[in-house]
């Protein structure tokens, strides 16, 4: 069985620990992905030493030459689509056309960075003292943490390591435990592409090891992180002692509020999709349905419609809908969600079941519960898998507070044809980013992130990108 190393200073290199990890397909449990690098501290370190060392020539370089190492960055992306599709469906269990999908829209973001390496700029002010020029100019901000989770372990590092390109910042790259052997292609792709050594640096191997390490070192200048909003904290206090920047992109408890809609077809449609896609295993996904008393009874009877003609099995079939699970503590998690809803007598309208795949892995239905509380954790916490919660309220007015009730405050969607109440929701609802008669599905090159405890700092995506990975400075020429 393949061993793989860390990638430091633009070598492959064995882990100070000695030891490797397995990573197992959840898909089949008799399979073995590969072993990779279980680093430590040490191993952070040395990482972070490459990338401050080739700090100060990969600044130097100017902007529209870096572009150019993301459009090749790109092409490659699109050349190994396949390949990159097989290796995340085989290490997170996404279904292969969704995997495939998400490659692309790696692409697409590296793309929309490429053109922004040439679109840095700067201000001018007009000096109040004759002979003086005053400029603000914007600089890297230096070595960046990238820490990623195992739901998007293709767009996710991408979205953080193209700006850091883009904006010649170096990168200490920490990806998620279940998922190093897709962080491993990219890194290869990012070397094939022009990457100078030292750049970025990979470092695998388990979060209480790494993550801190890299939090914590002085010369790391910040640290870009998307994950539970538990992990998210601990890495704000961590930074804070050396003043850091940090990105944190977090959990959600995404509600789609349904009031005198003018397709329910449509409207379920759009939320199985959004629900169930990457098998509920993302922080955008729609997880609670808030819907009028007079729609509800249509609207359930859709979805379960939908919910039963999906399809889960082997992800790399691409009559699959649906994979498993990435683990068996995601599968513990749904199972005790399922007890709470028993507890709650809640009404199982579909699903709530593990279920066989074509081979051991960890399958379990996507479900759909009816009549759940306002103020059940079923409504309030984030499950992170393949189960939608309906809540019925009497008034738009009571849609909107439930709609609000949770800590999380990533998306929120509204499905109306009254044009008063999708400008309400838009204005009230806590949330970074709004739909309107529209999914949680987000677009390349536009901002993305959340308020309340599903975000902080900059936005990621698009222009507001340069926010995080850059600094200001401001000179006065005379």
């Amino acid at each position: 069985m393949a061993k793989f190393d860390n990638f430091i200073g633009g070598e492959w290199v064995a882990p100070r620990t000695g030891e490797y990890a397995p990573n197992i397909n959840p898909a089949n449990l008799d399979e073995t992905v590969g072993h990779f690098a279980s680093s430590g501290p040490e191993d952070a370190a040395r990482a972070i030493d490459a990338a401050a060392r080739a700090a100060d020539d990969w600044a130097a370089l100017p902007g529209p030459q870096r572009g150019s190492i993301l459009y090749s960055f790109a092409e490659l992306l699109k050349k190994h689509e396949r390949e990159l599709g097989e290796a995340l469906s085989k290490e997170e269990g996404k279904p292969i056309k969704e995997a495939i999908g998400e490659v692309t829209r790696a692409r697409a973001e590296t793309l929309f960075m490429a053109g922004e390496a040439s679109r840095i700029g700067g201000e001018h002010y007009e000096s109040e003292r004759s002979g003086v020029d005053v400029t603000r100019r914007r600089v890297p901000l230096g070595p960046i943490g990238v820490i990623t989770p195992w739901n998007f372990p293709i767009v996710t590092p991408v979205r953080k390591i193209s700006p850091a390109i883009a904006y010649g910042d170096t990168v200490v790259f920490k990806p998620a435990t279940l998922t190093p052997w897709c962080a491993v292609k990219l890194v290869e792709l990012y070397a094939e592409a022009g990457v100078p050594k030292g750049v970025i640096n990979l470092v695998t191997g388990p979060g209480s090891a790494i993550g801190s390490a890299i939090a914590k070192s002085p010369l790391i200048r910040g640290i870009t992180f998307t994950g539970s909003t538990a992990v998210g904290r601990q890495i704000y206090r961590d930074c804070a002692e050396n003043l850091a920047k940090v990105q944190l992109e977090m959990g959600g408890k995404n509600p789609a509020l349904v009031f005198d809609a003018a397709d329910l077809k449509d409207v379920a449609s759009q939320i199985v999709t959004a629900a169930f896609a990457s098998a509920g295993q993302r922080c955008t996904a729609i997880s609670r349905v808030i819907v009028s008393e007079r729609e509800h009874d249509e609207l359930v009877e859709l979805m379960r419609g939908l919910i039963a003609k999906m399809r889960v099995g082997d992800p790399l079939s691409d009559a699959s809908d649906m994979g498993p699970l990435v683990s068996r503590d995601q599968m513990e998690t749904m199972n005790r969600y399922m007890g709470i809803a028993a507890s709650e007598k809640v009404k199982i309208v579909i699903g709530g079941t593990e279920t066989r795949g074509p081979h051991r892995g960890y399958y379990f239905l996507p479900t759909l519960l009816d009549g759940v509380q306002a103020s059940s954790p079923l409504a309030r916490e984030e499950i992170f898998g393949p189960i939608l919660s309906v809540i019925t309220v009497k008034s738009f007015e009571e849609g909107l507070a439930v709609s609000n009730e949770p800590v999380y405050g990533l998306a929120g969607c509204v499905f109306t044809r009254y044009i008063d109440r999708a400008k309400q929701f838009a204005d009230r609802m806590q949330a970074g980013m709004i739909h309107v008669n529209h999914g949680t599905a987000s677009q390349p090159h536009v901002p993305f992130g959340g308020v309340k405890q599903s975000g902080f700092g900059a936005y990621s995506i698009g222009p507001t990108s340069r926010d995080f990975y850059m600094a200001d400075k401001v000179v006065y020429f005379k």
